[in-house]
């Protein structure tokens, strides 16, 4: 009987042991991936994406290459050359494809992650432009220029891609001026419209499909130098970039009325300008515009846990 007994407890024991070191009874929930990544020196990084998978695709502002990296172990590599121009804001669709914004280039690309292969590229705009961020709805992909007050939208049709770019200009409240506009974009809770924010007034603004722009009450709150939008649920995270800030705000079902209800800063912050999420953490690649880019100025990407 002793015998038995002691059996039992080594039995227990040993499960215990599984559980909490991450062994099968729990190794994809319990495994600590790495709070930094490295990206290659030079890369100048500024957009990121993640999807259902463990990986996240990053856009260069040096050259327009996009590298994707294992949120699990922190390696990678690129996985398509860059035109020579910007790679800005991106996001990812279910079948794998990466819409990238281009920055100066005015236009806009959409890359199979799987190959690297360019499938579509898209001239938005034949004057000086900067075509800054991207958001996908269940219809279309739009695209954000903080030059020129107007929305650039890709119709997405039975998945397939469009062969033209359908230009939406802005109006209403929001008004361009000097610096950057337009910047980051969501949509907002109920589907039904688009969330802009404006870096150089710190304004939030609501977009209708005709590119009507109100408003946003934010209760005496504002956004400075606003970047990257993060829409999960009616949550919004706004990330402040040279402020080094994740402003977490709290919205209406419609996105007219918001409130601030936190804002969580990091030691590991050095300019953030975007943030995806993947599981309980957030992903921020840090583009450092306070440090003169060189061919072996260093960059990242870094996580913190989701407020």
């Amino acid at each position: 009987m002793l015998r038995t007994i002691r059996l039992l407890c080594a039995i227990v024991t040993t499960l215990g042991l599984a559980v909490a070191t991450g062994g099968p009874a729990g190794a994809t929930s319990d495994r600590r991936y790495p709070e930094s990544i490295s990206l290659p020196n030079g890369f100048r990084p500024e957009g990121i994406a993640i999807g259902s998978g463990p990986f996240a695709f990053l856009g260069s502002l040096a050259n327009g290459s996009i590298y994707r990296a294992d949120l699990r172990t922190g390696l990678g590599a690129i996985i398509s050359e860059g035109p020579g121009t910007p790679s800005v804001g991106v996001k990812l669709d279910e079948r794998g494809r990466l819409f990238v914004a281009g920055g100066t280039a005015g236009d806009a690309r959409v890359i199979d992650t799987r190959t690297g292969r360019v499938l579509a590229s898209y001239r938005l705009s034949t004057t000086p432009a900067f075509v800054n961020d991207v958001v996908l709805t269940r219809d279309a992909a739009w695209f954000t220029d903080s030059t020129n007050p107007v929305l650039y939208k890709l119709p997405l049709r039975g998945g397939g891609l469009p062969a033209d770019v359908v230009r939406v200009p802005l109006t209403g409240d929001l008004v361009y001026g000097t610096g950057i506009n337009a910047n980051g974009i969501a949509a907002t809770p109920d589907g039904r419209g688009l969330i802009i924010v404006q870096s150089n007034t710190g304004g939030l603004f609501r977009v209708d499909g005709a590119g009507v722009t109100s408003r946003i009450d934010l209760n005496g709150e504002a956004l400075p130098q606003g970047d990257g939008l993060l829409l999960r649920g009616r949550t919004l995270y706004a990330v402040q970039n040279r402020i080094n800030t994740v402003a977490v705000l709290r919205l209406n079902a419609s996105g007219t009325e918001g409130r601030v209800v936190q804002r969580v800063t990091s030691p590991l912050f050095d300019v953030p300008t975007t943030v995806a999420a993947f599981g309980s953490r957030l992903y921020l690649p840090n583009a450092r515009f306070t440090t003169p880019p060189t061919p072996d100025t260093t960059y990242n990407t870094v996580s913190i846990p989701r407020p």
